[in-house]
């Protein structure tokens, strides 16, 4: 049977074609497959996860602790920074939990997951599923994976045509403005949430999330009224947002924008989609900032596998790719944003004036 693989068109997006050897592209998963297997990579590591909640939940409690010591104070804004850090990790562990990373049932990890995104991190952990879901069976498929349909940013040139007005304007300079951006994804991920559990239409569990994201909140605005004035309070919870926004979408954007994008209708053996959109992300320490989203082309593959195996099965697959020729992307932290900044910067040249000077917009 003949099977399929891609090569990159002109515009970076990737379609369907015939392999020129007889090996099959479907074969290269297999394989990796049955060496992650039997090297014992897809064990659960439930011991990990238990240390690293305890730690966690120690940071949360110290930070909660520590604000009601230091009472009115300016200082506050460095625990609210601190508390930005602390559920942005957590909600690396709400992900593992949606993939059925951490413990061994699939409902005992829905019902962790439920609990830490909705009831800790005040996100609908229904609503990321269902969208993430979706990204992992297509990562960067034109008019398949949510996770480049436009939102402020516009991920493909054809959406930042469509750019009007002060959209127009952000989306001419989007890649310098990626990061300052960042700082509203906090709340963007909570109202999204809260007007997917609204929407008209089925929602698992919608009554009981909306309980735990109501309650989260009315119980932290309680506290920070409690402990500061209103207006330290309003800028506690404005640090406190733009310190996750700026962890989220830093740890997850790299990953795949400025990687090649699919064709809508290109047919992909799921080895070659899965790496070849892929971009892994290498070195100290960038494993636990992370949450182990570092590690792309692996999640990817194994989308169930504990964070702590992740490491040696990239190894795995890297020495796979390398021996048959295959293109796996690694880049260190500063490569990567900078690639998304590059190629941010190239889809927003898109929205220019037709009238502008071509020279200068590629200079801008």
């Amino acid at each position: 049977m003949t099977t399929m693989t891609a090569v990159r068109s002109s515009q970076g997006e990737l379609r369907s074609t015939t392999p020129p050897s007889e090996r099959g592209a479907r074969a290269d998963f297999r394989v990796v497959a049955k060496a992650v297997r039997d090297a014992g990579l897809l064990e659960r590591r439930v011991g990990f996860y238990a240390w690293l909640m305890a730690g966690l939940g120690v940071a949360l409690v110290g930070l909660l602790v520590g604000s009601v010591l230091l009472g009115d104070s300016w200082f506050q804004l460095l625990i609210a920074a601190g508390l930005g850090i602390v559920l942005t990790q957590i909600a690396f562990i709400a992900h593992e939990a949606s993939h059925r990373q951490v413990l061994k049932s699939g409902p005992a990890n829905d019902r962790l997951g439920r609990i830490l995104a909705a009831g800790v991190v005040g996100i609908s952990h229904q609503w990321w599923m269902t969208k993430h879901s979706r990204h992992h069976a297509n990562p960067n498929q034109i008019g398949r994976d949510p996770d480049i349909e436009i939102d402020t940013i516009s991920f493909l040139p054809s959406d930042a045509k469509k750019a009007r007005g002060i959209q127009r304007w952000v989306t001419q300079r989007q890649g310098w403005l990626f990061f300052p951006l960042l700082t509203f994804e906090g709340a963007n991920l909570h109202v999204r949430s809260i007007i997917t559990l609204l929407e008209r239409r089925p929602v698992v569990g919608r009554w009981l999330e909306l309980g735990l994201i109501a309650g989260r909140f009315a119980l932290l605005i309680t506290f920070l009224l409690l402990v500061m004035p209103p207006l330290m309070a309003l800028a506690f919870l404005g640090v406190q947002l733009a310190v996750f926004g700026i962890g989220m979408g830093a740890s997850f954007a790299p990953n795949h924008k400025g990687m090649p994008t699919v064709s809508r209708d290109a047919k992909l053996d799921f080895f070659t989609k899965q790496v070849r959109t892929s971009r892994n992300i290498r070195g100290w320490g960038t494993s636990a900032l992370m949450g182990g989203l570092n590690y792309q082309v692996e999640h990817h593959l194994f989308p169930n596998m504990a964070r702590p195996h992740l490491r040696a099965a990239s190894e795995i697959v890297r020495a796979h790719c390398r021996e048959h020729g295959i293109t796996y992307t690694e880049t260190n932290m500063v490569g990567a944003y900078a690639s998304v900044i590059r190629y941010l910067n190239r889809v927003g040249l898109a929205a220019r004036d037709p009238f502008e000077c071509p020279m200068l917009a590629t200079r801008r």
